[in-house]
């Protein structure tokens, strides 16, 4: 299978359809779920998707190292390649690293003055812009509206869209829609929200939240635990 037909199969075409045509350039969509569910593979499902397609991701990490993050990929990737019989899988990984940055902060705080000065770098000195910004496991709770005010107004000025992962607790505030902490109470902010689930038969998505013309009740997604991979209900 040729990668362009593999990305028109993507099980993330669904996602598209029910966001009304996708997160869109200047939003911010955020994947929420307790530890261990697959937050991270998610955000590596994106990536891949949006790089498959020839556009340039800046992955930042604030819990994994630069090799974990990189194992993510192989790993999903591999899996990927091998079930649909992706042709020129070299030729097609090679082209994606080039697309690809990941920056880590090791001490696990990241801002939108931090972020402002990393794509500055890029910009100048790999003459890097990203199409979509992927951040995993940000603070929820510690941050503001305000903040991600700020998040949405840099995706803009950049022309790109940003996907985040929260964890929840099972002890966690919900509201009446469903919408858990640390996300709820920046709700606001968020373009699209998205739930993940272990149900005791696999690890379900659904959504929170979405565009005013989305459709979100449509969506019928899951992420295959034994490969990580994204695939249709």
């Amino acid at each position: 299978m040729e990668k362009t037909e593999l990305n028109r199969r993507s099980p993330l075409r669904a996602l598209e359809q029910s966001l009304a045509g996708g997160l869109g350039t200047g939003n911010i969509g955020v994947v929420v779920a307790r530890t261990g569910i697959g937050k991270t593979a998610f955000l590596v499902g994106i990536a891949l998707d949006q790089l498959l397609r020839g556009h340039r991701v800046l992955h930042i990490s604030l819990g994994h190292s630069v090799e974990k993050v990189c194992a993510y990929y192989d790993e999903i990737f591999a899996d990927m390649a091998h079930d649909h019989e992706l042709a020129d899988v070299w030729q097609v990984r090679l082209e994606m690293e080039r697309k690809r940055h990941i920056h880590v902060y090791s001490d696990g705080a990241m801002s939108t003055e931090r972020l402002t000065q990393a794509l500055e770098f890029m910009r100048q000195h790999a003459d890097f812009a990203p199409a979509t910004i992927v951040i995993d496991d940000c603070d929820f709770a510690n941050l503001s509206q305000a903040d991600l005010r700020g998040l949405r107004a840099l995706a803009a000025k950049e022309g790109c869209q940003v996907w985040m992962s929260a964890i929840t607790t099972r002890e966690a505030k919900v509201t009446n829609d469903g919408i858990p902490e640390p996300v709820a109470h920046l709700r606001e902010e968020l373009a699209v929200i998205l739930r993940m689930a272990h149900d005791g038969n696999g690890v379900h998505i659904t959504p929170l939240k979405a565009q005013a013309e989305a459709t979100p009740g449509s969506l019928k997604l899951a992420l295959d635990p034994k490969t990580l991979l994204l695939v249709r209900e």
